[in-house]
């Protein structure tokens, strides 16, 4: 798969520093998060792709039919899509921790590549993900640290649903920690205060000169 897979936005930091990818939300696009960079990691590597796909002219990942109701064959497409973009990146950038934050449908797609490629990323931040079916796991057991983000009184994402994308993680062995606030599903202060200890701490690992 190509580098130039997407339209993307991308700073290289040079082999041997953490490499952060940037996942947006419906109707944004590939600058939508770069703030976050700025206040997590400012010495990594970035790559922010830009969705592909085009509903009533909102920039997404995957197809849906309705709210939750995905194009799975789509999905499927856009997994092994993004999948290929993310290594074709690592292999050009070689870092020493491949990072990955998600919001909303940025979140669903970056959760699916890490289902589907569970040793890709060192660790994912999964703000307000909805996945409305059990993840399988293929083969390799998912070493991706991940920090899942949610609102409790989310109308996209019931809680109930969150809650039960924790148990599947937990049932496959992984890693997995949640933050809660107790809004909807916009991004709150304390979400992202938390994302940026989560990441920079890992960032300060795999960014260690000494």
């Amino acid at each position: 798969m190509s580098t130039d897979a997407y339209v993307h936005h991308v700073v290289s930091a040079g082999p041997g520093r953490a490499l952060l990818f940037l996942f947006h939300g419906t109707g944004g696009d590939e600058r939508q998060l770069l703030s976050l960079w700025q206040g997590v990691l400012p010495q990594a590597g970035i790559v922010a792709p830009r969705g592909d796909v085009s509903e009533g002219g909102a920039a997404r990942f995957f197809r849906r039919t309705g709210e939750g109701v995905y194009d799975m064959e789509d999905l499927a497409r856009a997994t092994e899509k993004m999948a290929g973009f993310v290594r074709a990146h690592v292999e050009r950038e070689q870092p020493n921790a491949v990072l990955g934050l998600g919001y909303s449908n940025g979140a669903n797609i970056l959760a699916t590549v890490v289902f589907a490629a569970p040793t890709l990323f060192d660790a994912a931040v999964l703000m307000h993900p909805l996945i409305p079916f059990a993840p399988r796991l293929k083969g390799e057991r998912l070493t991706t640290r991940l920090l899942v983000t949610a609102g409790r009184r989310d109308p996209i994402c019931p809680p109930e649903l969150t809650e039960r994308l924790m148990a599947h993680l937990a049932a496959g062995g992984a890693e997995a920690e949640i933050f809660w606030h107790e809004g909807g599903h916009e991004l709150r202060p304390g979400e992202m205060d938390t994302a940026e200890r989560f990441l920079r701490g890992y960032g300060k690992e795999g960014n260690d000169d000494g």
